[in-house]
This record gives C-alpha cells, sequence and structure tokens, in this order.
C-alpha cells in the first residue's frame, strides 16, 4: 500500500543510505559550525560574485586538475593484494605535508589496501581517515603529496539551475583519468530514493541534479562550477525509470556545503554520529489519494509531511508516543513536507536535544517533545 517506486541506479555509484539497527533515518547532513573552508567559502565563494566572463570550462579545470585523483581498491587474495575496483577523488586540504581527500565510501568499501594515482601518475598509498555509508563519503590521508595541489569548496546553496558545470573523474578507471565533461545544474536539491542489492528502500538522498556525463569511475570526483570551485562530490546516474525506460543525461551529485560538514567530522572523529528518531518512514505524497483518506483519515487540506510506518520500540519516538500512521509535518515550528526536510532539520539537532514536533493523528493536529538520545553511527 506504501511502497515508494524505486528508480534504478546504477554504479557511478550505490548511493544507498545505510539504516542501521534502531534508527532509521537515511539522508543528508546539515550542521551549524563550518570547519575546513567553509568559512572562506561563505564569505568568497558565492557563485553568483565569483563567476565572471573570463571563467571558462578550460580555466576552471586547471584550477582543480592536479587535486583530482584515481582511488584503487584492493582486496586481499590470499597473500596478495587483487585490485577490485576504481573511483576517483579530489584533494580538498593540505596540511603538514599531507593531503585529504574525499571520495565516496563505495568507491573504497571493503579495501584492504588504497592506493591513489595522482594527475602526473604517480601512484602513492592512501590511509583511510574516515567514512560515513549514509551519505556515501570518505576521507583519506596521502603523506607524499608534492605533487598534489588542494580545490576549494564552493557554497552548493549559491548554486542555480541552468548555472554550467564540469564533472572531472575517472570514468571507466585510470585509463581514462581527468576526463571532463559539460553540462548544467538541472535541479539543486532532488530527493532520490535509493535501495541495497537486496530491493530494501533506505529512503532517499537530496543529492545536486546535472546532465553532466557521469559514469561509472566517477564516484568520487569532483562537480565544479565555472569558477573552478567544488560545488558537489558524484556520486550516480539514473540508468532507467521504475517503468524500465532507458535515461540519459541524470547525474547526482552529494551537495559541497553537506560534503564539508561531514568531512569535518570524519577527520575529527573517524565516524559520523547523528541524532535519530527510531522510525521508518515514507513521503506522504507516496501514499494514494484514497488511502490518505480511508487509512491516514487526514484532513483534505493537507497536502504534505511523512508518514510513519513503523516505529522502534524504545526510541525517541515510542517514548515520546509517535504510533504507525502517524503524519509528521512539523519540526521546532518549522514545516516539514517530506524526508529530506525531515533529515535536514533533524540534522541540525545533536544527541540530547529536546525537539518539538508537530504531527497529524487522524485529523487531531498535535505537538510533542522529543528528546533525541540515540543515536546512529556509520
Amino acid at each position: 500500500m506504501m511502497e515508494s517506486k524505486l528508480t534504478k541506479l546504477i554504479l557511478a555509484g550505490a548511493f544507498a543510505g545505510l539504516i542501521g539497527g534502531s534508527a532509521v533515518l537515511a539522508g543528508q547532513e546539515i550542521y551549524q559550525n563550518y570547519q575546513v573552508t567553509h568559512s572562506k567559502v561563505l564569505t568568497e565563494a558565492n557563485t553568483t560574485k565569483q563567476l565572471n566572463s573570463s571563467d571558462t570550462a578550460s580555466t576552471a579545470y586547471s584550477k582543480v586538475a592536479n587535486a583530482v585523483v584515481s582511488v584503487v581498491n584492493f582486496k586481499k587474495s590470499g597473500s596478495t593484494f587483487e585490485e577490485s575496483s576504481e573511483g576517483s577523488g579530489v584533494v580538498y586540504k593540505k596540511a603538514d605535508g599531507s593531503a585529504f581527500i574525499v571520495t565516496n565510501n563505495h568507491v573504497i568499501d571493503g579495501a584492504a589496501k588504497i592506493q591513489i594515482i595522482t594527475n602526473s601518475n604517480r601512484t602513492v598509498v592512501a590511509d583511510l581517515v574516515g567514512k560515513d555509508s549514509l551519505t556515501d563519503l570518505a576521507v583519506l590521508k596521502v603523506t607524499d603529496a608534492d605533487d598534489l595541489s588542494a580545490a576549494s569548496f564552493g557554497d552548493s546553496e549559491k548554486i542555480a539551475v541552468g548555472q554550467k558545470v564540469l564533472a572531472i573523474g575517472s570514468p571507466l578507471g585510470s585509463e581514462y583519468a581527468s576526463s571532463v565533461t559539460e553540462g548544467i545544474i538541472s535541479a539543486t536539491k532532488r530527493l532520490v530514493n535509493s535501495d541495497d542489492t537486496s530491493n530494501a528502500n533506505y529512503g532517499g538522498s537530496t543529492v545536486i541534479q546535472t546532465d553532466a556525463a557521469i559514469n561509472p569511475g566517477n564516484s568520487g570526483g569532483p562537480l565544479i562550477n565555472f569558477a573552478g570551485q567544488i560545488v558537489g562530490i558524484n556520486s550516480m546516474k539514473l540508468s532507467s525509470s521504475s517503468s524500465g525506460t532507458a535515461v540519459e543525461g541524470i547525474g547526482f551529485a552529494i551537495p559541497s556545503d553537506q560534503v564539508v560538514n561531514i568531512v569535518n567530522k570524519l577527520v575529527k572523529y573517524g565516524k559520523v554520529t547523528r541524532p535519530a528518531l527510531g522510525i521508518s518512514m515514507i513521503n506522504l505524497t507516496q501514499v494514494p489519494a484514497d488511502e490518505q483518506k480511508s487509512t491516514l483519515k487526514l484532513p483534505t487540506d493537507v497536502s504534505g509531511g511523512v508518514v510513519v510506518y513503523k516505529v522502534n520500540d524504545d526510541s525517541p519516538a515510542d517514548k515520546a508516543g509517535l504510533k504507525k500512521y502517524d503524519l509528521i509535518v512539523g519540526i521546532d515550528g518549522k514545516t516539514v513536507s517530506n524526508q529530506a526536510d525531515l533529515r535536514e532539520k533533524l540534522y541540525q539537532h545533536k544527541v540530547g536535544d529536546k525537539i518539538k514536533l508537530t504531527y497529524y493523528r487522524g485529523s487531531d493536529k498535535k505537538t510533542v517533545t522529543i528528546k533525541l538520545n540515540q543515536t546512529l553511527q556509520s
């Protein structure tokens, strides 16, 4: 009755969010404090102001070329290492002779050894600093970094539909390293469904949509504006619709604002700890109109929100009295229209915070205070 229609995502990345154990909120991270270079981003990297007539695809590429790397995943086979897969990555910071590289978690997942190949075709062993399955991000560190430069982050909140962008990476592996494709921003915030190999629905993630060609191997590489700033990390493409229709020109990237916050956490802690409600959920828009009336018994003027279809025992939601088929429509007085809204507003808080949750139970509108004392860790 309330099953979402899943679309097929192929590995330019399997951007499936991790829904661990009792906490079931997958998706993006929004935090209040900025550490890496985000203070600079907010004052200097406004893409509207930074772009000028001299910015071209060539000048943009030249600014980041030596920051983009191929990432090679090796698995252990007996006493030897065998290459398992390849992806891309981008250096976002250099400090004390080391370079820090952001890539996708699925690029390095299960690796016994990780190597990077620089733009000058030099191979260097990389250490895994931290990874986060939920946002499909990972941070690597290399100490031999003389020929690597660091790219800067742009503000993904400032991008606009129709703005030109470049995707840089190693489609199909390092044989095609540093390949560049050009496109536009097709949508600034797109909620895409994700599933794993067992077809378990993991909610969704809010990403940038672009028509710049993204292929297997591009995963982890940067999506840049014409000022040469990272506005996203390429992660996946849509290969076919739910009906099986072939799709072209629909790729997705993790927004840079989200990336900055995650990599800061990974460098500091090696993992990301989040508050969680402890629910499974579905967007109201995915529920047929007749079911909204007969099962949820909602007022006819309610058109958005998140439907609770499971409450985990002893979770914050359970302790607050939430039940199956409740419709969440607000957090701290701010409207929740879908899962992306809910995650964004929830992840502005930390474990131990109290939030005011507004929801409908049938036609009755209620508000309850919930203490976020449950965590989801990657």
